[in-house]
């Protein structure tokens, strides 16, 4: 089959990466929702995160079986299923009178995310030749690598001049020019296959994300109530020796574990996890240390992080067309290195980050994940073989879920613990809690310089695929 970029392929990026840029800017624009969806429908903190938590399980446990799903079924079924299924997600919630009805229209879009996630990569991995790949996962990461910047803003703006139902009706549009578009550009490189699906494999890995997902949900309470953490953490555990002692006995794994077998690929998949934690992390802590340190409103602390993201998401393109002529090392290591710099700024200065310090450090720190985020994966999934790049991608945006939970869930443990056990003003006790947080975010970019670096003298060269 020959590779080239036509304008099918570039209309395709953008359809599928629309559908995943849509659920992520509703994860993190309800975010913002959360105190006056409390207050609409007298609930805790505690119950209001499910809004979150359910749909993050549900998308976590749906990736893992993206390699499956594209080898079972044509490219374009699962995209227009996806699209339907998020579409009818959006109705849902923009008619929701109550909360569970709510929570069920996020169920219902994590189906359609938990498929069009790793979309998007896998029609890059079938169609793009090998000299423009880089280019073209950096487009694809742009488009999504905004959202979580834009979803604050984007919240805030419809928090504050009109009804919340709105944030799910202005996305109905997005979604139905992504679908027509996927239905005209969205083509198949490979014959589907007969395959079986492993219900006892994908319950271990239900089994896995349930455990752990909930388990770090509970760090913040883990020195009152430490056994719910312990018990959720041992379901955790149980899944993941289940699957794969499971994978090890079946003939059609969801996910074949030789990919694990190049340690080039395990050093880009850790180095890749530890970045997505600490942008995650970081898109917890700004936003809440700008509204309870620094005193501003939630729509000035989404448009203190806005031209960060535009940058970050400008320089992804531009580090994936750097990978193209210069190979991964240079963009990847140089990325990595920023990140260390800015997280260690943010360290030093934790206790008294104005919102200009905010704003640049965090620009600097987006240039890094920008050169960083999609070559990281693009040179990881160079490492395999061609029939085993699906299961690849399937592992890393399964990873990208699980840092999202584990990284929200770590800082905001930190800072809850310490806003408990500190003296002083909240705000005070917030900004000792943050530079802890942030102290931590600083430990974990600094290891992953270190295994990037290891993975990519270890990595093998390219093969072009034309």
């Amino acid at each position: 089959m020959s590779k080239r970029v036509d304008l099918k392929l570039i209309l395709a990026i953008i359809a599928a990466g629309l559908l995943s840029f849509c659920g992520v800017i509703v994860e993190t624009a309800m975010n913002i929702t959360f105190p006056k969806l409390m207050r609409t429908f007298a609930i805790n903190t505690a119950t209001v995160q499910w809004m979150t938590t359910a749909y993050l399980l549900i998308v976590a446990t749906i990736v893992p079986i993206s390699a499956f799903l594209k080898r079972r079924f044509k490219t374009k079924t699962l995209f227009v299923t996806a699209n339907l299924l998020f579409i009818a997600g959006l109705v849902v919630d923009a008619v929701a009178t109550n909360f569970p009805l709510l929570v069920i229209g996020r169920i219902i879009q994590g189906c359609g995310t938990g498929i069009a996630l790793p979309l998007m990569f896998n029609i890059i991995i079938d169609w793009a030749p090998a000299n423009q790949k880089g280019t073209l996962m950096g487009i694809g990461t742009l488009i999504t690598a905004i959202a979580p910047a834009l979803g604050p803003t984007f919240g805030g703006i419809i928090v504050n001049s009109m009804d919340w139902h709105w944030i799910f009706i202005f996305l109905i549009p997005v979604l139905i020019l992504s679908l027509i578009l996927g239905i005209y550009a969205i083509r198949q490189a490979e014959p589907t296959t007969k395959a079986r699906f492993d219900v006892l494999g994908w319950l271990m890995i239900v089994l896995l994300f349930v455990g752990f997902t909930i388990g770090f949900s509970k760090l913040s309470t883990v020195t009152t109530q430490p056994w719910p953490f312990v018990a959720w953490l041992i379901v955790g555990l149980v899944g993941l020796v289940g699957f794969i002692a499971r994978t090890q006995h079946t003939d059609q794994p969801l996910i074949s574990l030789k990919i694990f077998q190049s340690s080039s690929y395990d050093g880009h998949l850790l180095a890749y996890f530890l970045v997505q934690i600490c942008a995650l992390g970081l898109a917890f802590i700004l936003p809440n240390y700008i509204q309870l340190v620094n005193g501003q409103s939630a729509l000035l602390a989404g448009l203190f992080v806005l031209p960060g993201a535009a940058i970050g998401a400008i320089f992804a393109p531009l580090g994936g067309q750097i990978l193209d002529h210069f190979g991964a090392a240079k963009p990847v290591l140089t990325g990595s290195t920023i990140l260390v710099i800015a997280m260690a700024l943010f360290t030093i200065l934790g206790m008294r980050l104005t919102g200009g310090l905010i704003l640049g450090i965090y620009i600097l720190l987006m240039v890094g994940i920008g050169l960083t985020m999609g070559n990281t994966m693009t040179s990881g999934l160079q490492q395999l073989e061609l029939s085993q790049q699906a299961d690849g991608n399937a592992v890393f945006n399964t990873m990208q879920q699980f840092a999202g939970a584990i990284g929200t869930s770590v800082v905001s443990a930190v800072i809850t613990l310490v806003q408990v056990q500190a003296s002083g003003t909240t705000a005070h006790r917030t900004a000792l809690g943050s530079t802890m947080a942030l102290g931590i975010l600083f430990v974990l970019v600094l290891i992953e310089l270190v295994v990037i670096a290891r993975a990519m003298k270890a990595r093998r060269h390219p093969t072009a695929q034309n």
